[in-house]
């Protein structure tokens, strides 16, 4: 059996191996259209690369998944972080767990993982072809696949797998046009808010361990930590954000009011009675230089400036009008987006291929026998924390067995 795996990329190197492994009497090709393989794998985590998340049980698992759930539950019960965990430790590659979940090879070099990946696809005899890009897939009437490959001669395949990542545009599944297959319009995930016209982006690396960002008009809210950059804000709570939101924020075209409650376990009538104790708790002393909620000191002589409440005032002498303005601009302090910027340099995509032609327990094709998908192709995309690369490594493995 010939069996050929388009796209270079986690998914692609595992569905590859998963393949040579269930059926080792067949020949696995492994096509790659650019010069680098694993390319994503390679700048993960800051070059560290972010394998996978702890995250053992999988109703708490699917949960990081914004879109996808549906067909994930079932590869996830195949392939779940453990299994991850354990494959690669048998590899000689162990893994260690950082305190959010996130989790890295011991190394902390993402070139592990890769020497890993193409030591393994070698021993099992994976052929590789870089510079080989798919133009066309045909379905033959005998329920064979014939490739065209830019600049070369075209490839007959009993089993193609399709593993060629997220693409910002439709236009980047174009070579599948002639399957007919329902596509989803692809719209960036996982990015951070630019606000260039607001002047806290004069304050880059601070950061909030926890706040609410939320959109309003929307249902869209998230909590967790907070990064001023030099472009807008970023860490966990936006990319939460962005992620649920992906295709609300791109309706949008990335132009909306953003809020920020800098104090989110603190409800707005709690916190006003907070404030009232603090102008007698603290009432000699400086609103500037007693800052009881925690914040960052810049930033906090920062907001205060942008919430026209005196810094130099003692907390006594601060003013009903101010006193709301405190309580205001701690609960709803509302900033404006204008445009995104990608996380670090993991471009994730929601859209792909729709998950209706997929057949959740073999990823395979429904209209096309043979034909199987893997990896964000898909319409499937997880929260940052190593979720896109277990949903690579899961479906690819369930696509490689070819059921």
């Amino acid at each position: 059996m010939n069996i050929f795996v388009i796209g270079g990329g986690a998914a692609g190197f595992f569905a590859a191996i998963s393949a040579a492994q269930h059926h080792p009497e067949s020949k696995v090709t492994l096509l790659e259209k650019s010069t680098k393989l694993l390319a994503k794998v390679k700048v993960s985590g800051g070059g560290r690369c972010n394998v996978t998340h702890a995250c053992f049980d999988r109703k708490a698992l699917l949960k990081n998944y914004p879109r996808g759930q549906k067909v994930l539950r079932q590869a996830l019960a195949q392939w779940m972080p453990q299994n991850t965990v354990e494959w690669f430790e048998n590899k000689g590659v162990p893994l260690k767990t950082e305190t959010d979940g996130r989790m890295f090879p011991t190394s902390d070099d993402s070139q592990s993982i890769i020497d890993c990946l193409m030591l393994v696809a070698q021993k099992l005899k994976v052929e590789i072809h870089t510079q080989a890009e798919v133009t066309e897939l045909k379905a033959n009437n005998d329920g064979t696949f014939l490739l065209h490959i830019k600049n070369k001669v075209p490839e007959k395949a009993d089993r193609v797998i399709v593993t060629t990542g997220g693409s910002p545009k439709l236009t980047g599944l174009n070579w599948l046009g002639s399957l007919n297959l329902d596509l989803v319009p692809p719209v960036p995930s996982l990015f951070t808010f630019n606000l260039p016209k607001e002047e806290i982006t004069q304050l880059p690396g601070i950061a909030v361990p926890k706040v609410q960002v939320k959109i309003p008009g929307t249902k869209l809210q998230e909590e967790g930590s907070l990064l001023v950059t030099h472009w807008g804000i970023s860490a966990f709570a936006v990319l939460r954000l962005s992620a649920w939101g992906a295709r609300i924020l791109h309706d949008l075209q990335y132009q909306c009011p953003v809020i920020v409650n800098w104090l989110p376990e603190i409800n707005e009538e709690a916190l006003r009675n907070q404030i009232v104790a603090y102008q007698q708790t603290y009432k000699a002393r400086q609103v500037q230089n007693k800052n009881p909620f925690g914040l960052p000191h810049r930033l906090w002589e920062f907001l205060l400036n942008r919430w026209q409440v005196p810094a130099q005032k003692k907390w006594s002498e601060l003013s009903k009008k101010e006193r709301n303005r405190l309580v205001n601009g701690l609960s709803n302090d509302t900033y404006q987006t204008h445009g995104k910027t990608t996380f670090k340099e993991e471009f994730v995509t929601c859209g792909g291929v729709s998950l209706d032609e997929i057949e959740a327990k073999t990823m395979g094709c429904k209209k096309y026998p043979g034909l199987y998908f893997a990896g964000e192709v898909l319409d499937i995309d997880g929260l940052t924390g190593g979720f896109n690369f277990q949903a690579a490594w899961a479906t690819g493995f369930v696509a490689g067995k070819l059921g």
